[in-house]
């Protein structure tokens, strides 16, 4: 029963930096690209990456923390269905090369930020960081 409790809080706090930062990136973009919703999908991978290292890793990072930070914040912080809408728009409205960024972006990139959070937490956990 922890585990859910966890689970709803971290989902609870990831869906609220989800909406504020990307109205925050929105409001300085504006709406042609989604870049409020890029900016979210990169650094929810980041952090995702990181932490799935320390899960694996770490014997103090254990079931209820699992949930409220990788399951709950990140699953509710990054945004894959709000990247599926928006680039079904984009494409409905005949904006074929903005979808395709989007879907380049946001695969490529995210897969690259994973990477980045990974290998960071990793040299960080030997050592290999300041």
């Amino acid at each position: 029963m922890l585990t859910w409790l966890a689970v709803a809080l971290g989902g609870a706090g990831g869906g609220v930096l989800r909406y504020w930062v990307s109205g925050l990136v929105t409001g300085y973009t504006g709406e042609v690209f989604p870049w409020g919703t890029m900016v979210v999908n990169l650094t929810g991978a980041l952090v995702v990456g990181a932490l799935a290292v320390l899960a694996g890793t770490q014997s103090w990072f254990g079931g209820e923390l699992t949930g409220l930070l990788i399951l709950g914040f990140c699953g509710s912080y990054t945004t894959v269905s709000s990247f599926s809408l928006q680039t079904l728009t984009l494409m409905q409205a005949g904006d074929w090369s903005n979808a395709f960024n989007n879907i380049f972006l946001s695969l490529f990139g995210c897969m690259t930020a994973l990477w980045l959070g990974a290998t960071g937490m990793r040299l960080l956990l030997a050592g290999g960081m300041p």
